[in-house]
């Protein structure tokens, strides 16, 4: 091969896999808009994509060839998703409780096995083409340059969804890459093909919608729903009978963008009775002792806790939320204006992580609003946005930001009676006081507990009533190893069971079907580092999501950090002639290392070093688990089959992360441990099976 071509085939190989990622991100940020259900399984999109991605890669020596036929794949696959674009929002289980779902019926995970296989269908053209030039390139230099196109396409993928995310441009940026690496005798058919997805996907999306770092979002008037808007009237803070906005996240509702006060709203409308009956919920906090002058909210939303601060007097007030699209949004939309006023500090920051790095004993009053509950903080986890703000832990290091006279308030949409009594055994387990649990009978539940507990509160409050609960020994509290505070109990809900059951089941008929079952054997070592490395990312992620915030930003520095480790760990195998037992010893003893200290110690860190950690100690498995793959993957003689087994294995290590809903994350490091383990017996028993 000459230099010419090599260098041709080395920039296919970058722009594929680059392609690759940025498609993957794309459709996992788009489909929970189009299709609900897959907000809660968002991590199942990336597993599909990357069974897409392994079938491919194994099938390289079938006689068909999938690449020509990716841009009738991608069309097909973005029809079906539209098909599906009123179906049901999910399904209900007696285990885990989710907003706006429907009771569960066989569509519902027949929907989602079918989301799942389209997916991957998507990927199966680019794993082939990857596939075959594994095999035309020397062994190392093909994966140098599919890791670097892999980081540069999440670090791309990262800038261009900050503030410019839309399916559109996000396919047509994938479009431009395939025609870039197509033939250009065959642009006469790709770019008509093309041009018409693009066509349909601007025609069915909705114009008014707008787009932040973790929802697709629209605004409609209370009164029509259906109606969604683009601006606000010019005279919105100062009309009499200003509209009151819902704030929709992936087509449904999440909170409002309104005033609070009813003396702005003609008596006896629809207006002024919703917003008195609204009111009252973010009032009763302050109808609990005088003084409630600093005041902390945690999940500001569209600022109806902050507007109750300041009709209560307040004087100074910390708003803190993680979306700052939401806040831009109610800066625009909301009459009350609560982001206008100069006591508010607004803080776009995760609420743990604001709460670790506040002042002790500093707030009169904490306020808990409603977070998000609606989504996965990481396609890469199932853990919600909202998972490690609602632990025994993050309401132990709130309450203890209160002064002597201070009062934590939090309140919450829940249709469960056992959510309402996990709520308060978490808030009881935490601060050591009884919570008073107030229940409208309008909906919701607001959990009041003062920090001197000699202060008692009233029985009733407008439409609250207090109400008591018991049988509250067999429910479990969600802390920072299980953070799960939707799920009932310790388990996985039979739902995931079923879907993740259903797409097993799909993989190993489509791997028997292009015969990658006996490659997959032969390559079993390159199996278990995939499912050892999948899990110990997502692990990291999780781990740092503790440590820093659950933020985008965060997901994107590991996901980057991680691809940078295994970078660095391929071009050290370059200088390393011969694989040795002993690469496999500093693995081993990192992840023993990780799994003996626990992620409480390393919380309780000052901020440098808990960045050492996740910076030095963190990756160090990843860096050795890369250096061993390198360097057994520059000596396989089939580099397609061996990237293939290794990205079947990285879709199993994912379904493995789901037992963290039973065990825990911490117990999960044995599950990598075990994975790697076997990996080092499997290549000794087929290398003291092969001939001298």
């Amino acid at each position: 091969m000459d230099n010419d071509s090599a260098r041709r085939l080395r920039w296919e190989l970058f722009v594929l896999s680059f392609t690759a990622l940025f498609l993957e991100l794309t459709v996992i940020r788009w489909v929970p808009s189009v299709v609900h259900l897959v907000a809660y399984y968002a991590n199942l999109m990336l597993l599909s994509s990357f069974l897409g991605l392994g079938l491919g890669a194994l099938a390289v020596h079938a006689r068909w060839r999938a690449f020509r036929w990716f841009p009738a794949i991608l069309g097909g696959n973005i029809l079906v998703l539209l098909l599906c674009q009123g179906a049901t929002a999910g399904f209900n289980s007696a285990a885990e409780s989710r907003f706006y779902a429907s009771e569960g019926t066989w569509l519902n995970p027949a929907l989602l096995l079918l989301v799942f296989a389209v997916n991957a269908l998507l990927f199966v053209p680019l794993g082939q083409r990857m596939g075959e030039l594994f095999n035309a390139l020397p062994r190392l230099t093909a994966y140098t340059w599919d890791l670097m196109g892999s980081l540069c396409g999440t670090l791309g993928f990262g800038l261009f969804s900050l503030g410019l995310f839309s399916p559109v441009l996000g396919l047509a940026v994938v479009m431009a890459l395939f025609l870039s690496i197509s033939a250009f005798r065959r642009w006469l058919v790709i770019v008509p093909v093309f041009a018409l997805i693009l066509a349909l996907l601007q025609v069915t999306g909705e114009k008014a919608a707008v787009w932040s770092p973790y929802y697709h979002i629209t605004l409609s008037p209370i009164e029509n729903p259906r109606l969604n808007v683009s601006d606000p009237p010019p005279d919105l803070r100062t009309m009499r009978d200003p509209p009151v906005y819902v704030v929709n996240v992936n087509n449904f509702g999440y909170h409002m963008d309104g005033a609070l006060d009813p003396a702005r709203y003609t008596p006896g409308t629809f207006l002024a009775e919703h917003v008195r009956r609204l009111a009252d919920q973010y009032r009763l906090p302050y109808q609990f002792g005088a003084g409630r002058e600093r005041i902390l909210v945690l999940g500001a939303g569209g600022g109806s806790d902050v507007q109750a601060a300041l009709a209560a007097g307040a004087r100074h007030v910390d708003a803190v939320e993680i979306d700052p699209v939401v806040v831009q949004l109610s800066q625009r939309f909301s009459a009350g204006a609560p982001y206008a006023d100069p006591r508010v500090a607004i803080q776009v920051d995760d609420a743990r992580s604001f709460v670790r790095r506040a002042r002790p004993r500093s707030y009169d009053l904490v306020v808990f609003g409603y977070l998000d509950s609606q989504a996965l903080f990481s396609s890469m986890s199932n853990v919600r946005l909202d998972g490690y703000i609602y632990t025994v832990e993050s309401i132990r290091t709130s309450f203890g930001l209160l002064n002597e006279q201070g009062l934590l308030s939090l309140s919450f949409a829940t249709p469960n009676t056992w959510l309402a009594a996990k709520l308060y055994r978490m808030v009881a387990e935490a601060t050591g006081r009884t919570p008073t649990l107030y229940q409208s009978r309008l909906g919701g539940i607001v959990l009041c507990v003062p920090k001197d507990p000699r202060l008692k509160l009233p029985p009733v409050f407008t439409h609250f009533k207090q109400v008591a609960l018991a049988d509250l020994a067999a429910i479990d509290p969600p802390t920072d190893d299980w953070p799960f505070l939707y799920l009932q109990r310790k388990t996985i809900p039979a739902d995931y069971l079923f879907a993740i059951g259903g797409m097993l089941l799909v993989s190993i008929l489509a791997t028997g079907a292009l015969g990658g079952g006996s490659v997959v054997r032969g390559h079993r070592h390159f199996f278990f580092l995939g499912l050892g490395f999948l899990l110990l990312e997502t692990k990291s992620i999780s781990d740092c999501t503790l440590y820093f915030g659950a933020t985008w930003l965060v997901t994107l520095i590991v996901v980057a950090g991680v691809l940078l480790m295994v970078l660095g760990a391929n071009l050290l195998a370059v200088r390393v002639k011969l694989f040795s037992f002993r690469m496999y010893l500093p693995l081993l003893a990192a992840l023993v290392l990780l799994f003996l200290v626990p992620r409480e110690q390393v919380l309780g860190l000052p901020l440098g070093l808990r960045l050492l950690w996740a910076l030095l100690v963190v990756p160090l498995p990843i860096f050795f688990a890369g250096l061993i793959f390198s360097v057994k993957f520059r000596e396989t003689t089939s580099p397609s089959a061996a990237f293939g087994a290794n990205l079947i294995g990285a879709m199993c290590g994912g379904f493995c992360e789901y037992l963290g809903m039973a065990i825990g994350n911490h117990w999960l490091s044995v599950i990598v441990l075990g994975a790697y383990l076997g990996s080092m017996l499997t290549l000794r028993s087929k290398t003291q099976g092969e001939p001298t």
